[in-house]
């Protein structure tokens, strides 16, 4: 993905109220669940900072995740980047409560340039990751 390209944004309304998304996505023992299972601590605290490995048939990716903003049970900031690789973002995930629903909107904007020679890199497989993993595990975890 690339600074010139528009932000990848996702919206998804669930039928649970807004606390309930929130610890979803905030609470570790909640992340493991529907995310990354080996999320070694996390916490919705400016400055927080984690780090830790996912394997791809073609590479190891370690991410490493600081929190940016925390606006409790309204908006999570956190900073995407990869040891050793180019590349930097932000995914911001915003939550209104809508009465008894929740909408969730993701959204992941580029600070500077990944290298799209890598496929897991590319805006496409940025846009699967985030489907499947808010409209299908996110989801399914929530019901």
């Amino acid at each position: 993905m690339k600074t010139t390209e528009q932000p990848v944004v996702l919206s998804k309304l669930f039928d649970k109220p807004i606390h309930t998304v929130w610890n979803a996505i905030t609470v570790k023992e909640e992340m493991i669940l529907w995310f990354f299972d080996n999320i070694p601590e996390f916490k919705a605290q400016q400055g927080f900072k984690t780090q830790f490995n996912v394997q791809a048939p073609s590479r190891d990716f370690m991410h490493l995740w600081e929190v940016v903003e925390v606006v409790p049970q309204k908006r999570l900031i956190t900073n995407w980047k990869y040891e050793d690789m180019d590349g930097d973002s932000l995914v911001t995930m915003e939550l209104e409560a809508l009465g008894t629903q929740t909408r969730f909107t993701l959204t992941t904007k580029v600070l500077a340039d990944f290298d799209d020679t890598i496929p897991e890199f590319k805006r496409e497989s940025c846009v699967a990751g985030w489907n499947y993993f808010i409209g299908e595990r996110l989801t399914n975890y929530l019901q």
